[in-house]
């Protein structure tokens, strides 16, 4: 394991300019580093981490470790006025005001975002509110709060979800004056 005293500066007067076990050191550092490449937010052997994930990850899960863009608004972090583009998939685990257009928008359970936002495929644990158009599949979770001007193409909503506002299904004008004129006769 790493010494704290070498890592910040205080060295043993024996090695002045060297950590005291080189060996175990470079064993630390390449462990530690595998085990951030693979699990950021556990800390898994190294023997684990090389193993490759199960095949019977969820399709949402796996189309989004295709190798795309992936930008990660952490718990606490406040991401306001911007417009996030060439990115392809948002994951909100804090608080994003912005418009956006991209491939996939997972909000976490604590995330909201506020905003614009034209996409592919959203799943929302948290909170949405504002100008939404997803093109394929909308799935709100039992914990999502989906509100303001909705645009889908599927959606899935799980018991205690919430979906309120001008809903309507379709992403397209054409869609949506199709949907109008069924209503009217």
């Amino acid at each position: 394991m790493l010494r704290s005293e070498t890592l910040f500066g205080k060295r043993d007067a024996n090695t002045p300019n060297q950590p005291q076990n080189t060996a175990n050191h470079t064993n630390s550092m390449s462990s530690a580093t595998s085990t951030l490449n693979s699990a950021p937010k556990s800390i898994v052997p190294a023997s684990v981490a090389a193993t490759p994930a199960p095949a019977a990850n969820t399709a949402a899960a796996s189309s989004t470790n295709e190798g795309g863009s992936k930008l990660i608004v952490g718990p606490n972090i406040k991401l306001k006025g911007v417009e996030i583009t060439d990115c392809d998939t948002l994951v909100v685990e804090g608080r994003v005001e912005a418009t956006m257009d991209s491939r996939v928008i997972q909000i976490a359970e604590k995330g909201a975002f506020k905003g614009s936002a034209e996409i592919d495929i959203a799943e929302i644990h948290g909170e949405f509110d504002g100008e939404l158009t997803v093109r394929e599949k909308l799935v709100i979770y039992a914990t999502g709060k989906v509100s303001g001007k909705i645009r889908y193409g599927k959606v899935v909503i799980a018991e205690g979800g919430q979906l309120s506002g001008d809903v309507q299904v379709g992403t397209t004008a054409a869609a949506q004056s199709k949907l109008t004129v069924a209503k009217a006769s």
